[in-house]
């Protein structure tokens, strides 16, 4: 049976996974499209839509790197790994809310429990970076208090 810190870790990297082929898919949308253009349109219209396809693969392009870097930070964190002290990897339970400090997934419900996955240079876990248990922060107004470190 995996350890909820190893589950959240398998479900980033399936969400990391799951954008990286989307944008694959939409790389290859756009290029098709491109290739289409030129097959189907003379004159302006073929460079406007020419150039309207290779800035949508630009932009993908670039959130594809961003995410092939995102899966790279998150295969260098080790979920078996354990410590005193809140730092990317760390699972962190405060009266509040339960977050995994690795990178920006959202929200994921294992056993009824909510979890956030968030990124180590977000606001709220540059309050978390550093401390120990029953350690408190505030943030948005809220008082958190640390329970568990995982």
């Amino acid at each position: 049976m995996l350890s909820i810190k190893q589950q959240l870790h398998a479900l980033c990297l399936a969400d990391i996974d799951e954008r990286i082929k989307s944008i694959n898919e939409a790389i290859q949308f756009a290029q098709a499209s491109a290739n289409e253009e030129t097959k189907s349109i003379a004159g302006d219209k073929l460079e406007t839509g020419r150039a309207m396809a290779q800035l949508e693969i630009e932009k993908n392009t670039a959130q594809l790197a961003e995410s092939q870097k995102l899966k790279q930070l998150l295969l260098q964190l080790d979920p078996n790994k354990t410590s005193t002290i809140i730092q990317s990897g760390s699972l962190v339970i405060t009266n509040h809310e339960r977050f995994y400090i690795s990178i920006p997934a959202g929200k994921f419900t294992i056993e009824d429990t909510n979890y956030f996955a968030i990124s180590s240079s977000s606001p709220i876990a540059q309050k978390l970076l550093g401390l120990k248990v029953e350690d408190g922060f505030t943030f948005n107004k809220k008082d958190f208090v640390i329970k568990k470190i995982v």
